[in-house]
């Protein structure tokens, strides 16, 4: 098609899309952007190098402008529109869909627009289309769905038993290797200071820095425990210090000094501790600093650094100036601006006197700047095919090996390479050969290597990644690492056709999601820095993991097939019986104050004040179905048209907050069944939420933290809609299990925004209740998760680090009961109560070892069929219902009676619960004399 006939001018879909032009010396392309605060929808021009944000429910996202001399942008949507001039309308283009640049009449296409299976989610980065260059030397663009960036995850290596890890999280923990088995120990920056992003060891010191750009020291107290302290730098009285804001940091290869470049593009230099002194070395003339790729290791004293436009420089303070650029020669390569990434340096690749600097380019190819003779020189060693790369790990070059020189990147996919270097790249006509020179080692099974994160070596064959899902993953030659071996005494990576890479998973802390559980100071295998064999014969942690079963699936967000047959019978809109049955209750206050949800649709709060009981009518406009949470004080309410309230004091007045009417309001039907743990006073975090499920089966989350009020659509598994929230962070940090409309287990992660699937069986279908966790201690990740099944029986799903996850049947206490409603509270972690079809409370808990069951009946009250002037006490009928109980203290328990009374049970001891009293209510027909004053 002829260019003429279409008009050049492309927009995407999503309002206040995140479109930017590209131009450069010998074409422009003007993109559009919908504005959709103007009534006439009319498509305004981006000024060059702007930028638009965008907080709508579509994934848009902007990659953002730097390199000043040829301004290159990409587009990270999936659908494009071009106007058409004879109906003044915007119609969707095909894909591919070329881009033409014209010049005095002669055309050619410039860009393809690929269609591509993406992977892109709110809040992170990602890309939607991949867009291609039609320029000489340039790789295919690649056909794999990209990752977003983690930008709080590194990775340094301290000593042979030591390695620090900053998770997405910003919490700081390390691993370490106490003699008999690898542990976890907590080192998280004090809350105030906010989220980590790197570590650093400098003259035995350690380091962080955060994310707003301040650097923390770790020190230890009179009792020898580490404390974080701040360490501001301090350079003269003219330096302020809000203006010193830190963004990325190396070390020099004797850690004796330190290289920071701050957020304002400015390279700074730390020399010792104890008495620290700091160096602004500025920035170079016209440009900015915004990595340092080489710290001292082509000789002392020479930096190279990258600039913000992508442009190398070398500084030294020795010579003038100090700052030199790294230009490219006209006709040579061509121009490659350089990604912000640290730099591998190879002495002696192809001389004795030669030096290597191997880095990326935006594009992801892997470019070398060689010295050798005195002379700079320019090598492009491209990419795999269809990849592109986001990071190296620079490893330790082993001699005795066949190719000692060799490279391992890691790919937008999530994929690891490694790349054999030749010293004379580019004269292989045999593209086999030419393609023998990448290694793919992919990735562990069910997840993929953090894009644009660098691993570390251990030792020699064995390298650790960082994992998109936050968990860790080894890369080892085969019987040469893993989870179960510390670190080896030397050894040879001679290739031999017996030795291969394999990959070793190796589970991360709660407060990336996972499973790990921190090191203890008690004398065992677990101790953090001794670890001794007890008389108990602990099996090792990795024991079980070699021959099981992968007990989680990880769902890529790229798929969007139905990964079950089935499912589309189950993904129907929940019935507001969810909420009206298993909300109607919910604890406000331990042993002070819960709401109840009448039959009705009116919500009454039982409250005691100055030792006196009495019911307080909460009024409102619209009926309400249900109390979905509680935080802080605040009740979280759905009505009848699924919005969702908020009921709060303020001093000595009572408000209502209608959350659906903000920004992004979303209706729900349901929200977690429980609101944290009894006894134990909540810890406010600054990313503190609750989830909720949508009226389209999506799981919602909304932000209460600081009142910031925010909601974010954390969509669903693909291909199955939500039914109900099992536990909310309740049994795992982090994490939120959901139970998909048909009846399988799956978990959301907040911190990584990754869905996962556990297995189960084909014969075990959940039922679309809520659950709830079961957890010993929170010094220990061990617990279980207790759901009903499809058929009424109870089904423990369990966790321990010896034996991993597994499905445990309990069944119903007897052949002629099934259990109804949802499951719960639980107690202790060894009592949970569970109700009857036959309207009976039945009791399931652990004795020596052993689960048991206890029939605890129901509240007995005695009928008065003689006296004709009290015949409504007919009415009364003292089962229990299926209504969701609450906990009401650590020994009581509140149950909701047929007949809309409320019956509580106290423990008497474990596993010996009685039923206490009966508490009338409002809304009940039955006249007793339990009968409880209320107030409107």
């Amino acid at each position: 098609m002829s260019p003429s006939s279409r008009t050049r001018q492309i927009f995407s879909n999503c309002f206040e899309s995140n479109l930017v032009s590209s131009s450069s010396s010998s074409s422009n392309f003007h993109l559009m952007s919908l504005n959709s605060s103007s009534s006439s929808s009319r498509a305004e021009p981006i000024e060059s190098g702007s930028t638009v944000d965008s907080d709508g429910d579509s994934d848009c996202y902007t990659s953002q402008y730097l390199r000043q001399g040829d301004r290159e942008f990409e587009q990270k949507n999936k659908k494009f529109f071009e106007f058409n001039e004879q109906s003044n309308t915007w119609v969707e283009v095909e894909l591919p869909y070329d881009l033409f640049s014209c010049i005095n009449g002669a055309c050619k296409v410039a860009y393809s627009i690929q269609e591509s299976i993406t992977k892109t989610r709110e809040g992170g980065e990602g890309v939607g289309v991949s867009v291609k260059k039609d320029t000489p030397g340039k790789k295919e663009s690649s056909s794999y769905g990209f990752l977003p960036v983690r930008r709080r995850i590194s990775l340094r290596k301290m000593s042979e038993v030591s390695v620090w890890v900053t998770g997405e999280s910003g919490s700081i923990y390390e691993r370490f290797w106490n003699g008999l088995r690898w542990v976890i120990a907590p080192h998280e920056l004090p809350l105030i200071a906010g989220y980590a992003v790197s570590v650093f060891m400098i003259n035995q010191t350690i380091l962080a820095l955060s994310e707003a750009g301040q650097l923390y020291q770790m020190q230890l107290t009179e009792d020898s425990q580490p404390i974080w302290a701040e360490f501001v730098p301090e350079f003269d009285r003219a330096t302020s210090r809000e203006t010193v804001q830190l963004a990325s940091g190396v070390i020099s290869n004797d850690r004796e000094r330190m290289y920071f470049c701050t957020k304002n593009g400015q390279l700074l230099e730390l020399l010792g501790d104890d008495h620290p002194r700091w160096t602004n070395h500025g920035r170079p003339p016209g440009a900015n600093v915004t990595a340092i790729t080489d710290a001292a290791s082509v000789r002392p004293g020479l930096l190279f650094t990258v600039s913000g436009a992508g442009d190398l420089y070398e500084y030294d303070q020795t010579t003038k100036p100090p700052w030199k650029k790294h230009i490219h020669q006209q006709g040579s390569v061509g121009e490659y601006s350089l990604a912000s990434f640290k730099a591998c340096i190879i002495h002696s690749l192809i001389g004795d006197h030669s030096v290597s600097l191997f880095l990326l380019t935006k594009n992801g190819e892997l470019i070398e700047r060689r010295m050798h003779q005195r002379k700079w020189k320019w090598v492009v060693h491209g990419n795999p095919k269809g990849h592109r790369l986001t990071s190296i790990t620079c490893i330790q070059q082993d001699e005795t090996n066949e190719n000692p020189n060799s490279l391992f990147v890691t790919t937008a996919a999530g994929f690891v390479f490694e790349y054999h270097i030749q010293k004379y790249p580019g004269n292989s006509q045999n593209r086999d050969l030419e393609e023998m020179k990448w290694q793919n080692h992919n990735h562990p099974p069910y997840a993929k290597a953090a894009t644009g994160k660098s691993g570390l070596q251990l030792q020699l064959g064995r390298m650790i990644f960082p994992l998109d899902d936050g968990r860790l993953a080894e890369l080892h030659l085969s019987s040469l690492g893993g989870e179960k071996l510390g670190p080896n005494p030397p050894v040879s990576t001679r290739r031999k056709s017996s030795i291969k890479y394999v990959w070793s998973l190796l589970d991360a802390p709660e407060t990336e999601g996972w499973n790990a559980e921190y090191c203890t100071e008690q004398s065992g295998p677990t101790n953090c820095i001794l670890g001794t064999k007890d008389e108990t014969g602990e099996i090792p942690v990795s024991r079980w993991r070699k021959d099981s079963k992968t007990q989680h699936y990880y769902l890529s967000p790229e798929a969007d097939s139905n990964p079950n047959p089935g499912d589309q019978d189950y993904n129907v809109i929940p019935d507001k019986w969810e909420i009206k049955k298993l909300f109607r209750l919910r604890l406000m206050q331990e042993e002070k104050s819960f709401f109840l949800i009448t039959e009705n649709n009116v919500i009454f709060e039982y409250l005691n004040t100055e030792n006196t009981w009495f019911w307080l009518r909460h009024e409102h406009s619209t009926g309400i179905e249900g109390a979905v949470g509680n935080y802080n004080g605040s009740l979280f309410v759905v009505d009848e048209d699924g919005s969702l309230l908020i009921r709060e004091r303020s001093s000595s007045d009572l408000t209502w907050i209608n959350c659906t009417a903000l920004r992004r309001g979303k209706q729900v039907i349901a929200g977690p069944p429980w609101d944290g743990a009894l006894g134990q006073a909540p810890r406010a975090k600054p990313e503190d939420s609750i989830f909720f499920i949508g009226k389209n089966g999506r799981l919602l989350q909304f932000t209460v933290a600081l009142r910031k009020f925010k909601w974010k659509d954390c969509r669903n598994p693909p291909g199955v809609k939500i039914a109900s929230i099992v536990d909310q962070e309740g049994f795992r940090g982090n994490i939120v299990f959901v139970v998909g409309q048909n009846g399988r287990l799956f978990q959301y992660n907040k911190v990584t925004e990754l869905w996962h699937q556990h297995y189960q069986s084909q014969h075990l279908v959940l039922s679309r209740l809520p659950g709830t966790a079961m957890r010993s201690s929170m010094s220990s990740s061990k617990g279980s998760l207790f759901i009903l099944s499809e058929d009424g029986g109870l089904v423990e799903y369990k966790w321990s680090s010896m034996e991993g996850w597994n499905w445990i049947e309990h069944g119903s206490p007897d052949t002629t009961v099934v259990l109804v409603g949802a499951p719960g509270p639980c107690f202790g972690g060894n009592e949970l109560f569970l109700i009857g079809s036959d309207g009976n409370v039945y009791l399931r808990y652990l004795d020596r070892g052993e689960w048991k069951w206890r029939d605890c009946g129901f509240p007995y009250t005695a009928y008065k069929e003689t006296d004709e002037e009290d015949v409504i006490d007919r009415n009364c009928d003292p089962k229990v219902s299926n209504t969701r109980p609450i906990p009401f203290s650590e020994d009581s328990v509140i149950f909701e009676l047929r007949d809309g009374r409320l019956g509580e049970m106290r423990r008497v001891e474990v596993g010996n619960w009685m039923w206490s009293r009966i508490i009338g209510t409002p809304s009940s027909l039955c006249v007793t004399n339990f009968w409880a004053s209320w107030a409107m």
